[in-house]
């Protein structure tokens, strides 16, 4: 349950506002350290030291990794097979599946474009979950696994993410199924975004720093760093495990929780030598749905401090603010 009076209070506009004033301040943060963010292992027979784990990650860094998570590793590989399988085709094989033009889509692949400065790299992206929204006109049909693999690979993920939001739901008091069924439960939409950052000897970021309009990205990286979350005042290096699961928490879990769960800032720098790629699922809510603080972590003591909008309206919103703010 949401609270959604539609009026928006002096503190819950500071704390919107602060998201996109932090985001414009991290472009030019200090350079990385050396700590790294949490390592949650997720087959501890204990699971209120699971919870605890994941619920101590999400209220510091807003960012942690999984091992032994219950995605096959096989599996993994092989998602990562047939994404680098595709960026190895023609561009004009590519080009087949590519976003549509002169419409509000996301949807399809994105060349990288050299006048972008802001960012320098290529994507793919497409609904994976549920099976009502996703389009196949974006699937790529070469490699011949690929669909296989991306159905497969979205059944697990989905039974990952609502694992990790039952402990994040633990962690409010709630109930196991709180969050997940906040954002629309089984109607809550998936989508797997591949990132391809070529090498460079430029200083160009890949991706610059942001914070996810989504309740919650599950990334899968290739072996060459890049991936860099913001605590405190200076960025800090992702540093790769094998055959893990990188959880980075978004604006919309920050905002259920009225803030005890912090929405990382984080970006993507490139390598001068290696190709580096990734594979985030963002979790979003379902179209349509209100969504804000969760009504029974609210009182007297500790008011909204967010507006409940519907996540389109969000997301409209953001981008307004930080178009108008640069």
């Amino acid at each position: 349950r949401r609270v959604g009076d539609g009026n928006k209070s002096g503190e819950a506009m500071e704390s919107e506002t602060a998201t996109v004033e932090v985001e414009r301040d991290q472009q030019t943060s200090p350079p990385s350290g050396t700590t790294t963010i949490p390592i949650v292992d997720l087959s501890d027979l204990d699971d209120e030291l699971v919870a605890r784990a994941v619920v101590k990650a999400s209220e510091e860094w807003g960012a942690f990794q999984v091992v032994n998570h219950g995605i096959p590793t096989e599996l993994m590989r092989r998602l990562q097979e047939v994404g680098k399988q595709f960026f190895e085709l023609p561009a004009e094989e590519k080009e087949a599946v590519a976003k549509l033009p002169d419409v509000e889509c996301l949807e399809g692949y994105d060349a990288m474009n050299p006048k972008r400065l802001e960012s320098w790299s290529s994507h793919l992206l497409h609904k994976i979950w549920p099976q009502s929204s996703i389009d196949y006109r974006f699937w790529p049909k070469n490699p011949s696994d690929y669909r296989e693999v991306n159905e497969e690979y979205a059944r697990q993920v989905k039974k990952l993410t609502e694992k990790i939001m039952g402990c994040l739901s633990k962690g409010l008091g709630l109930g196991h199924d709180a969050l997940n069924e906040a954002i629309g439960g089984d109607a809550a939409e998936y989508t797997i975004r591949i990132n391809y950052y070529p090498p460079t000897s430029d200083e160009i970021i890949g991706a610059p720093a942001h914070t996810d309009f989504t309740a919650m990205a599950l990334l899968v990286p290739n072996e060459v760093p890049g991936l860099q979350v913001f605590k405190g005042d200076r960025w800090f290096d992702v540093e790769y495990v094998d055959s893990a699961v990188v959880v980075l928490i978004g604006d919309q879990i920050m905002r259920m929780s009225n803030g005890r769960y912090k929405n990382v800032s984080h970006r993507a720098t490139m390598d001068k030598e290696k190709t580096r790629m990734s594979w985030p699922v963002l979790v979003d809510p379902k179209r349509g749905l209100v969504v804000g603080p969760l009504l029974e972590l609210i009182g007297d003591e500790n008011p909204p401090k967010f507006e409940s909008l519907t996540f389109e309206d969000y997301i409209y919103r953001k981008i307004n603010m930080l178009l108008r703010d640069g």
